[in-house]
């Protein structure tokens, strides 16, 4: 329509939200759809944090907030980053929004121009270079393999680097791939980005608290202090603790980025809802055992995936070290043809026949940049994980 916007152009939906719409929607037509598209915990939120919100509307906090969040929260986040990460950030360089996406578009929306480019590793999270073209800037995906865990490697971090380049977005533990670095990757990363001073970082920690085995997280800003006045360090309470609905993620930076970023927000949705911000404050100041709880459960949910994966003829699965997602690959599968009869040339095909024959919903790798691979979310039953594995099995074994 010649009226909508030139930017609309450069925009694809989200890949992960059709697949899930799609699910439902079979599922309402009455087909046994089991459902792997959704990146959200099955848990409930914990009880002390719902709590905590309930006694806010009890109190009559429910007004409009201060646009970088209420001045508890923003204390709260503070903490967070020293106690956890070894970070001091002061209160007024913290900022709370309506969801992770809202700190990355709102950093995005602050710092770029026409032609400043922004690095990726692929595979990435399927938002990120939507973002950056909503905002004008160029996408600068850099490719990662299977072989090297899905990790960008120093060397190819260092030939994406130009004189345009604004910013890295680094995810870790990774969405889609679950690929989480070490201090030590992180320090060789950290290294090529020291040789460089225009380039700043943006960091989503979404999935800090999901590392598997003796795995310590690390962000970038910890390991090397010397870039801390340029990097934006995200985070928020979905993954954590199963609060995905409630939309409050959050960031800390240098002062004048978030003050840039709070001036954004205040002519876009102002203050996040202020019942979430109170649940948040109980959330990162509160009891922190739901954690654990939860992340034993996915490290089994995980175990469990990618060995009954790597049982299917055609596909190979790595273990990744956190978040809850698997990101194997379906390259042997290609060219051969599926129960319909049709040849799957692309890891698209190989989804669309799994969710047509077996009832399967997974996300198509090339949907984050890198194939041929399906990304699956583990944060569902162990019934429902079992039951999908046997049907991706017997998809594959029918192959011919």
């Amino acid at each position: 329509m010649a009226f909508l916007a030139d930017a609309l152009s450069r925009v694809k939906p989200s890949a992960t939200i059709a697949v899930s719409q799609k699910a439902r929607e079979l599922k309402a037509q009455g087909r046994d759809v089991i459902g792997l598209g959704a990146g959200e915990p099955d848990f409930d939120t914990p009880d002390n944090i719902k709590e905590a919100a309930i006694a806010a509307i009890r109190r009559g906090e429910t007004k409009y907030t201060p646009v970088a969040g209420i001045p508890e929260l923003r204390q709260a986040i503070a903490g967070k980053f020293k106690r956890e990460n070894g970070l001091d950030y002061k209160p007024e360089q913290t900022i709370a929004g309506t969801g992770g996406k809202q700190i990355l578009f709102n950093a995005l929306m602050a710092t770029l121009n026409p032609g400043d480019e922004v690095i990726i590793p692929a595979p990435y999270w399927v938002s990120y270079p939507e973002m950056v073209a909503i905002c004008g800037g160029q996408n600068v995906f850099v490719d990662t393999t299977l072989e090297n865990q899905f990790k960008l490697t120093a060397a190819d971090l260092d030939a994406a680097i130009t004189p345009k380049t604004k910013w890295i977005i680094f995810n870790s533990p990774s969405n889609p791939s679950g690929a989480a670095y070490t201090a030590g990757e992180l320090r060789a990363i950290a290294d090529v980005l020291l040789k460089h001073d225009h380039v700043w970082v943006l960091t989503d920690d979404m999935y800090e608290h999901l590392t598997y085995g003796d795995f310590q997280f690390h962000t970038l800003a910890q390991v090397e202090p010397a870039l801390y006045d340029r990097t934006l360090t995200m985070n928020g309470v979905s993954k954590a603790y199963a609060m995905t609905g409630w939309r409050i993620g959050y960031g800390a930076g240098p002062l004048p980025l978030i003050k840039a970023m709070d001036m954004i927000q205040g002519q876009q949705t102002s203050g996040a809802c202020s019942i979430a911000q109170w649940a948040a404050v109980e959330a990162l100041n509160g009891p922190q055992d739901c954690i654990a709880r939860n992340k034993a459960i996915f490290q089994g949910r995980r175990d469990l995936v990618v060995s009954m994966l790597n049982q299917a003829s055609g596909i190979n699965c790595p273990t990744p070290e956190g978040a809850f997602y698997v990101y194997p690959s379906c390259a042997g599968l290609m060219g051969k043809k599926a129960p319909s009869g049709n040849v799957m040339e692309t890891d698209q095909d190989f989804v669309t026949e799994l969710l047509e024959t077996e009832g399967v919903a997974v996300v198509h790798g090339s949907a984050f940049g890198l194939g041929p691979n399906f990304r699956i979310s583990y944060a569902t039953s162990d019934e429902l994980l079992e039951e999908a594995c046997q049907r991706i099995q017997r998809f594959c074994g029918s192959c011919k």
